[in-house]
């Protein structure tokens, strides 16, 4: 706002309006989110308190044509009489809030990032998730005042660049915003030497939400395991950096001719176990954040299986959904023009995940054999007549099913008979569905990432094989209680607020949040299995452990699929397909197997069999037992 120069005439409101502007221009320049000031207001550089003031306000845009019009129409009327001038700046200041508050709404999450430091010599506004600075000053459309105006219009440059959209969305990847600077982590952790390691780990990669959150979890499992050995210390700090990560671009072209680029990923977290072997997502979340989670669990649950491999996991944030074949032979066959170069049977073996199904699978493969020149049937969930065992699709659910009856064997009961509540509707969810209807168990719902459907009179075969054709067809769940009137769907919900007696937790990472824990807690549920990787935030393990409620791990009941992609590298199933009986033998032998490591692992560290994060604390033990011996042995690489 621009003031008359002359001071003659004018009454002691005006004078006090004078006062409090000269404040504001030097003292008052941030600001909480809910007050109303006049972004033109402040010091630029000439003022040398600017480079020592934290920025939390947001920033200004381009005007556009009304607000210039208005702007100049302001100054006209600050060169009037000053009779008139009263009435012109109570005006204009509602005019000006009215735009301020519009401006905060809009830039208010994006600019809660920036901060001010000393360049050169000259204080500029920076970006806090990259740690860059606008470069590009435009224009300055609002006068004089500008040069903090135009470094803020740098700065909307910058933050609509590439670079700091992956920043940012590192920074905010979680649902829940946890910021990686929060105690919250090294509270969990009892021991210094335990918080250590967890502090080391912030440090590095404080904007890998994800990540943290797994370190976080195996760290409280092996707090009584480094404290009887400091020499563990070490290896973990070994064991939480990957041997390898990959970031590459993956450019692919769709049926209207248009280019897009997708970034790519491949993290091989260990192998001294053995070749690496893990999955490929393709999700529009998926960062290097969550592909460091996936292969850090990726290696734990392999060392835990009975069959030694290293872990690994991949992927890109290319979304297959409403894409045709072809535009995702494309991509697959993008994708995999950079991959193969770490991939085979000796490096790494890719295996199915989220969304990357049997048609992802075969044009990945398809690719991968046309590079190298000649077939290795070595990537997991191929169909029948390529490679591989005949029930390997199916590995991963049949194994949840098979360890909740492990866990239900020692307390002296059967699945027949059981309400079961089944989250998530892919692969897993679905063969998981399958096999309790085999035992006799009552599965009564499914979900996706818009809300849950429920059948009260549980599912049977037919109504599965009805869920595989909807989900074939990429229909909403929602066309299935059209066909069964006793079922139900609910938007934007999840099932856990159902009547049950186990859950299967089947969907994605962090699915159960503290209130739906409590939601579990109050509707009868006594075991929760994970079929997914890390299903719990860190609150809902909290209130699952107070109310008593038994965990099937991931790492545990999720190695099914570890197991099955062993048996496809065995010779003798490589040259035939095995009966589902002796299939279903092995894995069950298999599961059988790793349950019992992680009871033991739990019971010599002085876990109780009964207390809820037995399982969850022997699964990390077992795991880490066997990958700090083969670090041992091998030495520092």
């Amino acid at each position: 706002m621009i003031l008359p120069t002359t001071g003659i005439g004018m009454n002691s409101a005006i004078d006090d309006m004078n006062l409090i502007q000269q404040a504001q221009r030097h003292h008052l320049v941030v600001r909480e989110i809910g007050e109303e000031i006049d972004l033109e207001i402040g010091p630029g550089e000439d003022d040398p308190s600017f480079g020592n003031t934290a920025l939390n306000c947001p920033p200004l845009r381009e005007c556009s044509t009304e607000e210039h019009g208005e702007r100049k129409q302001m100054v006209v009327v600050s060169q009037l009489s000053n009779d008139t001038q009263d009435m012109s700046q109570t005006q204009q200041g509602k005019r000006k809030k009215k735009v301020v508050k519009r401006w905060r709404e809009e830039w208010a999450d994006t600019y809660k990032w920036a901060y001010v430091d000393v360049k050169d010599g000259t204080p500029r506004i920076f970006c806090s998730v990259c740690r860059e600075f606008g470069r590009k000053h435009r224009r300055n459309p609002y006068g004089n005042e500008g040069s903090r105006n135009m470094q803020m219009s740098a700065l909307e440059e910058h933050n609509n660049s590439l670079l700091h959209k992956e920043a940012l969305r590192l920074q905010s990847a979680s649902k829940d915003k946890i910021m990686a600077d929060k105690p919250v982590y090294v509270k969990a952790v009892m021991s210094k030497t335990a918080g250590s390691i967890l502090e080391a780990t912030l440090k590095r990669d404080p904007h890998e939400v994800e990540f943290i959150q797994a370190v976080q979890e195996v760290v409280q499992a092996l707090e009584r395991v480094i404290g009887k050995n400091a020499h563990y210390v070490n290896i973990m700090e070994r064991l939480l950096e990957p041997e390898r990560m990959i970031i590459f671009r993956v450019p692919w072209v769709d049926d209207r001719g248009e280019t897009h680029v997708n970034r790519g990923f491949r993290v091989q977290f260990n192998q001294s176990m053995g070749p690496c072997r893990g999955g490929i997502r393709f999700h529009p979340s998926m960062n290097l954040s969550i592909t460091k989670f996936l292969g850090f669990q990726q290696t734990l649950k392999n060392a835990l299986s009975p069959y030694k491999l290293g872990g690994a996991a991949g992927g890109s944030d290319f979304d297959p959904k409403g894409k045709t074949d072809n535009e995702t032979m494309r991509f697959c066959q993008s994708f995999m023009c950079e991959m193969y170069h770490y991939l085979g049977p000796d490096k790494d073996l890719p295996s199915e995940e989220m969304g990357v199904g049997t048609r992802e699978m075969g044009y990945l493969f398809g690719q991968y054999r046309r590079l190298v020149g000649h077939f290795q049937g070595t990537f997991t969930g191929p169909r029948i007549f390529w490679s591989g065992s005949s029930l390997r699709p199916e590995a991963t659910g049949y194994g949840l099913v098979f360890f909740a009856q492990l866990m239900l064997a020692d307390m002296n009961k059967e699945l027949k008979g059981l309400r079961c509540v089944v989250s998530g509707s892919g692969k897993i969810a679905l063969h998981v569905l399958e096999k309790l209807i085999a035992y006799g168990a009552l599965p009564i719902s499914v979900s996706d990432s818009r809300g849950y459907l429920v059948d009260e009179d549980g599912f049977d075969y037919m109504k599965v094989q009805f869920l595989r054709d909807i989900k074939a067809q990429h229909r909403s769940l929602r066309d299935y209680s059209k066909t069964y009137a006793r079922s139900k769907y609910y938007d934007e919900a999840k099932p856990w607020i159902e009547r049950c007696d186990l859950a299967f937790a089947c969907a994605t990472q962090n699915e159960i949040d503290q209130s739906d824990a409590m939601n579990l807690v109050n509707s009868g549920c006594r075991i929760l299995i994970e079929g997914s990787n890390m299903p719990c935030t860190p609150d809902a393990v909290q209130v699952l452990r107070k109310a008593n409620i038994l965990v099937a791990p991931a790492m545990a009941a999720g190695a099914g699929g570890v197991v099955a992609g062993e048996l496809e590298l065995n010779h003798e199933c490589s040259l035939m397909n095995w009966s589902p009986e002796d299939f279903e033998s092995k894995l069950q032998e298999a599961m059988k197997q790793t349950y019992q490591r992680a009871i033991k692992a739990a019971t010599d560290f002085g876990y109780q069999k009964e207390s809820p994060e037995a399982l969850v604390h022997g699964a990390v033990i077992s795991a880490f037992l066997t990958i700090a011996q083969a670090m041992t042995d091998q030495g520092c690489v």
